[in-house]
Formats: structure tokens, C-alpha cells, sequence
């Protein structure tokens, strides 16, 4: 049996993996986030309620799953206060099941004005961040004068930190950016009252993790953004600012390799991308926007439409490699039920896609439970991807809600 698996996303982020880690976690025992920060958002649909997180992990919506956030997240704590408002305001236990890395970089205002003057600066020429901290908070930890959770717990030597941090920031900030600067004094006091409302949720993560396994408790492991948005194997420089793939989750989070058992790859059944940045099948007919419309294409995070193109096999085949799938959960299929002719890109010449195409099945598939009764087209469609990608396609999401899936093969 299956006991610690990794769910990461195989695109540009955006894939549904929110849906799948909460619809998993139901046989699990706790779910951890290892990387990025509030600038992920997962969407899960329950009972036809829509929740948005950002930084809690998905598994919130399960009762009794611990809930984990490792020390490769940065974390905003104004922007964790507001997400657990909302879900107390929704009758969800947070008490007890909510955790937090002592290791975990803060993102503080600095980070954020940093973040937005920059993307202001290039204009045309901007990455397309969602200017809410992330990149500068994880320089800061790299450059070794940034401001962990932990370091709440020592009053005495926090506020010559924040100093510390705010003189280099804010001489940029001045000087360059001619924007306004930070005082130290009302950041120290803003981080001193956010460590009495989380000083009870505070772990040491590793240690936790080796336990629960130890007691043969069964962990996720959420991704969030994508494989292809990876700092070091991504689309450089238009990526986000940490490890979205499998190696991230042992730096993140402190488990050691030798205990994830399955690694699954969650794959769009066509290609969306928030930002700027190449999109080798990107769409600008009727066919994109058709995807954009059906699939409900607007980022949950910043709400930006999301640019919709087909399939990319070539570029999956790259995240395959670099992640070591052990399957694939399709999601989003019913988005393709209306199109006649559905493509995938098999190859790239010149810089152009190649593609292969398919007879679409003009069927409604989302009540479907079963893979039997999926129209002949669906399969063939299906197969020719699985065969392409030589992963086995253990998973199809067919719809938004919890109970819209179809399982092919047992994950845990």
C-alpha cells in the first residue's frame, strides 16, 4: 500500500491539482506544501461550493487530515490570517490540524513593493509575476539575511534582523526604484503580533514526517504552479522562484527520497499559461477561445485569462523525465467534449508544433464513471497520449466536482 506519493503538476501550473490532492487525501492521514507561497491557487469544488486556497494545503477540506506547510514555502502571515478566516467562516477545523515549518521564509511589505516596482520597471519586458513577494522572499533566504518563522520565537534578536534586511532593501527602494521605504519598528511590532496568533501551530517538520511514517501514517505531497515554471528546469527566465518538481519536496519539506512511493504527474488534457513566456501551441482562434470559455480559464490567483493552446506531448515527455512519473491523473477532458478535432504536438521543427489529430466524440462525459462507458473517441484520445508519454494513465478527472472522476488504476 501505497504510503507517501507526490502530486506535482506536469504543464505551466493551472492543471487541477488542487481537486486531486483533496479528493486523495480522503485515504490519507496529512498533506504537505513544500514550495512556492500565496501565489498558487487551487480550486476545489465540494457539494457545489467553490473554495480558492493559497497557501493552506487542499487536504483542509477532509476532516482530521493535517494540513503541513514545509520550510520551502514562503509565507505571508497576513495572507495565511485572511485564508483561515475564510475557512473558519466555513465551519473548517483549523485547530490541531494546521502546521507550520519553523524554517519557513516570511515574505514582509519590503518583499512585496520589491516585487511590484521590478515588474513596473521592465514594462514590456516584465516576467508576468503576480507581485505578491515570492521571488525577493526567496532571495532573501539565499542570500542568508532573511526572516524565518522561527525566528519569532526570539524577540531579542529579531528586530536587529528586520533592520538588518530593511538597510539593504530599502536603500534600493529609494534610490532605484525612487518608490516609498519601510520602518523597521512597525514591521517588528506587525511580526510580533502575528507570532501570538501562531506560535501553537509551529513544528519541526522533518521530525514530524519521520514519525508519522514511522507510525504508518500515508502523506501527500501537493505541488504547487508546475513543472515547466521550475527555476532550474523550466522555461528561464519566465518561471516562478522555487523547485515545482520532484526534487523541491525533499528540500522543502525534509523527508528523505527513499520514502515517496508514487509520484503522479497531473496533466491538463490541453495546455493553458498564466504570464508571459514561450507556448509553443498556443491558440489565437476560435479553438483557444472555445478552451478559454469551456475551461473557465482565468487564473484563480491574480484572475488573468489564461492562454490556451493544445496539447504538448514534447514538453510533457521533458517533465516525465525529470520527475520520474509513476502515472498520470487527466483532468479537464470534458473541456474538449464540444470539438470536433482535437490536436496534440508530437514533435517541433523549426520551432513550430507538429501535430496529430484526433476525431472528437461530441458527447457529454462528465457523468461518466467508468472508463468502458467513455465514447470510443475519448479512449482512443486517452490511449494515444498514454502511449505517447509511456506513463500509465492511472486517473481522469471529467469535471470540476469531488465525485467527477474516473479511476483506471488504485493510487492509494
Amino acid at each position: 500500500m501505497t504510503k507517501c506519493i507526490a502530486i506535482l503538476g506536469a504543464q505551466w501550473g493551472d492543471e487541477g491539482k488542487g481537486k486531486i490532492v483533496d479528493l486523495l487525501t480522503e485515504n490519507c492521514d496529512a498533506v504537505v506544501r513544500f514550495q512556492g507561497g500565496h501565489n498558487a491557487g487551487h480550486t476545489l469544488v465540494v457539494d457545489d461550493k467553490t473554495t480558492i486556497l493559497h497557501l493552506v494545503p487542499s487536504g483542509i477540506l477532509q476532516n482530521k487530515v493535517k494540513c503541513i506547510i514545509g520550510n520551502g514555502v514562503v509565507l505571508s502571515l497576513e495572507a495565511l490570517s485572511e485564508e483561515i478566516d475564510i475557512l473558519q467562516r466555513s465551519n473548517i477545523n483549523i485547530d490541531d490540524r494546521l502546521l507550520l515549518s519553523d524554517g519557513c521564509p516570511l515574505i514582509l511589505p519590503v518583499h512585496i513593493k520589491l516585487d511590484q516596482a521590478r515588474e513596473l520597471k521592465k514594462g514590456k519586458e516584465k516576467i508576468g509575476t503576480t507581485g505578491r513577494g515570492i521571488g525577493p522572499a526567496y532571495e532573501d533566504k539565499i542570500s542568508r539575511r532573511g526572516i524565518r518563522l522561527g525566528d519569532l520565537t526570539e524577540p531579542g534578536t529579531l528586530l536587529e534582523k528586520v533592520k538588518e534586511l530593511l538597510d539593504y532593501h530599502n536603500f534600493i527602494l529609494k534610490n532605484y526604484y525612487k518608490v516609498d521605504t519601510f520602518n523597521e519598528n512597525e514591521i517588528y511590532d506587525k511580526l510580533l503580533s502575528h507570532y501570538d496568533n501562531y506560535k501553537n501551530y509551529i513544528i519541526d517538520v522533518p521530525r514530524y514526517i519521520d514519525s508519522a511514517l514511522k507510525n504508518n501514517k500515508k502523506i501527500v505531497f501537493e505541488g504547487a504552479q508546475g513543472t515547466l515554471l521550475d527555476i532550474d528546469h523550466g522555461t528561464y527566465p519566465f518561471v516562478t522562484s522555487s523547485n515545482t518538481t520532484v526534487g523541491g519536496i525533499f528540500t522543502g519539506s525534509g523527508v528523505s527520497p527513499k520514502n515517496l512511493n508514487y509520484i503522479l504527474a497531473i496533466v491538463k488534457s490541453y495546455t493553458t499559461r498564466v504570464g508571459s513566456g514561450p507556448f509553443m501551441t498556443e491558440l489565437f482562434d476560435e479553438d483557444g477561445k472555445k478552451l478559454s470559455q469551456r475551461g473557465h480559464e482565468f487564473g484563480a490567483t491574480t484572475g488573468r485569462e489564461r492562454r490556451c493552446g493544445w496539447l504538448d506531448l514534447v514538453a510533457l515527455k521533458r517533465s516525465i523525465i525529470i520527475n520520474g512519473f509513476t502515472g498520470i491523473c487527466l483532468t479537464k477532458i470534458d473541456v474538449l467534449d464540444e470539438f470536433e478535432k482535437i490536436k496534440v504536438c508530437v514533435e517541433y521543427e523549426d520551432n513550430k508544433p507538429i501535430y496529430k489529430s484526433f476525431d472528437g466524440w461530441m458527447k457529454d462525459i462528465s457523468k461518466i464513471k467508468e472508463y468502458k462507458d467513455l465514447p470510443t473517441n475519448t479512449k482512443i484520445y486517452i490511449e494515444a497520449i498514454q502511449n505517447y508519454l509511456e506513463v500509465p494513465i492511472d486517473l481522469i478527472s471529467n469535471g470540476p466536482g469531488r465525485d467527477q472522476n474516473i479511476f483506471i488504476n488504485k493510487i492509494i
